[in-house]
């Protein structure tokens, strides 16, 4: 009776334990979202709000996932070099300009990028520090 109490005990525990356990790419992915949500907070929220709600005709919103999807690969190019050209994002078209963050590195908008499309009722994954420097490099 005692052995078979220590082995039901033992497996809730080893159950636990390998349940609780995430992989290495969402710890990672974890990790990339609480820098990139510091650095929303430093360089974004401003304009595009504390929710990702935007500033009315002003700011888009960061609510679109279907914008954020359509333009994955030119978000990072939107982060670096700004934005100068006229968008449009959930049906409404923004005229204004969005400053470049060019002091940002490829990490930095990689974290801001995963906070941002993982956030505000979007959920799309991992961005690379690679993948960032690869669509920079190709969009010059």
């Amino acid at each position: 009776m005692r052995k078979s109490l220590i082995a039901i005990l033992f497996s809730c525990v080893l159950a636990t334990i390998i349940y609780s356990c995430q992989n290495a790419a969402q710890v990672k992915q974890d990790v990339y979202y609480v820098n990139g949500r510091d650095l929303y907070i430093k360089h974004c929220q401003n304009c595009h709000g504390a929710k990702g709600e935007g500033l009315g005709a002003l700011t888009p919103a960061l609510t679109d996932t279907v914008f954020l999807k359509a333009n994955r690969e030119k978000l990072a190019c939107f982060i670096r070099n700004g934005i100068k050209d006229t968008i449009t994002v959930n049906g409404q078209q923004y005229e204004g300009t969005m400053p470049a963050f060019p002091e940002l590195y490829d990490i930095d908008i990689a974290q801001l990028l995963v906070y941002i499309t993982n956030s505000f009722g979007n959920n799309q994954g991992m961005y690379t520090p690679e993948e960032v420097s690869t669509v920079l490099k190709t969009s010059r």
